[in-house]
């Protein structure tokens, strides 16, 4: 019995030391995976001037808005006191309110907001433009590229912060999005009032119809073009898209190809080329609801390089020359593709005219891919 104690003694001893020794060792130099992570993140500096923090919490707020619209409704909803209005608001969302088709839920007073100029100037997010545009006749802007979310087009043709309604005095534009974005709660009263409206068929052809001066916006290459959204690359899904080129047509309103430089600079997307699991699983998802969900990443609120805000990278949006087309209510197959020749001479006309101005660092060239 003494002998095995003497023996578990002198093992606890050995243990004690090596531990001592272990700890030592850990005192005198840093862990490394804390550190390579602590050097790895590039924070921000403690003293940032006030109009930097006020443009990063605008846009920060703006990122968010979708899911804190959803959250403060599902608080609402726990105040049974409530409960009459909001069931009678749902009724008004689903089943009267049609102002999502029509678009005349426009305030100018709140597209003219200081928040957006501090939302645009964080980028910073401005517009070029080629020539006048008569506001005698509706439009039809087709924006490129999509990117990863589109802050380019909703700072240019949402708000006032790069000055469309002085660059196109009477001209209305009207930013669409998918549908659905309209059944969400209180986040679809801020986008309405921004003028933005429903990318259906039904309300490109009312905006359209209800007078001269019209316009209204579409991010031609929808979550498709999203997936091959990444810096240094202008891929644009294109070649089978003539809805658009359709409706314009269909109304007489002519087409303004928009090229957004640095659109696709903002965020950084991890790998999904085509054939790997993660692009086919975002193809499935983007068939079953309509849209999809890009992998990306960017920076945070404390931190330049992990995050899922935007990067602080130029945008320029340069609006091209309009491409007039004669009214057909029912144009042949050859006239849409004819036109969409045209338009896609004038988008590639922009991109050589403007690419070693705003797009010095890009990695390959304009690239229509499907």
């Amino acid at each position: 019995m003494d002998e095995g104690h003497d023996l578990t003694a002198f093992s606890r001893n050995i243990s004690a030391s090596s531990l001592r020794g272990r700890l030592t060792k850990l005192t005198g130099a840093p862990l490394r995976p804390v550190a390579a992570l602590h050097a790895s993140i590039d924070f921000v500096p403690t003293k940032i001037p006030r109009k930097r923090r006020l443009q990063m919490m605008v846009v920060a707020v703006w990122s968010m808005l979708l899911v804190m619209s959803c959250f403060v409704f599902l608080m609402l909803c726990s105040i049974p006191a409530l409960w009459p209005f909001l069931v009678m608001y749902l009724i008004w969302i689903f089943c009267i309110d049609k102002s999502p088709a029509y678009g005349n839920r426009l305030a100018p007073w709140f597209r003219s907001l200081k928040v957006w100029q501090y939302f645009a100037e964080y980028y910073p997010a401005s517009l070029l433009k080629e020539c006048d545009l008569p506001a005698d006749r509706p439009y039809v802007f087709g924006y490129h590229p999509h990117g990863i979310i589109g802050m380019g087009a909703l700072a240019t043709f949402a708000t006032e912060a790069t000055g469309f309604s002085k660059a196109f005095p009477g001209i209305k534009p009207h930013l669409l999005t998918l549908t659905n974005n309209f059944h969400v709660p209180l986040y679809r009263e801020v986008i309405m009032s921004l003028g933005i409206s429903s990318v259906s068929r039904e309300s490109c052809s009312n905006i359209l119809a209800s007078g001269p001066g019209q316009a209204i916006t579409i991010v031609v290459g929808g979550a498709a073009e999203s997936l091959s959204a990444r810096p240094g690359t202008a891929d644009l899904t294109l070649k089978r898209r003539l809805g658009f080129i359709k409706v314009a047509i269909q109304h007489g309103a002519d087409l303004v190809p928009v090229f957004s430089f640095g659109e696709n600079d903002i965020y950084n997307q991890m790998p999904n080329e085509k054939g790997t699991t993660v692009y086919v699983l975002q193809k499935k998802f983007q068939s079953m609801f309509g849209f999809t969900l890009p992998l990306f990443h960017g920076r945070g609120l404390l931190n330049y390089n992990l995050g899922l805000m935007p990067y602080r990278r130029r945008i320029v949006s340069v609006i091209g020359r309009p491409i007039h087309v004669q009214r057909c209510e029912k144009p042949s197959l050859e006239e849409v593709e004819r036109v969409q020749r045209m338009y896609i001479e004038e988008l590639t006309r922009i991109w050589n005219t403007y690419k070693d101005e705003f797009a010095k660092t890009r990695l390959r060239e304009l690239s229509i891919v499907d």
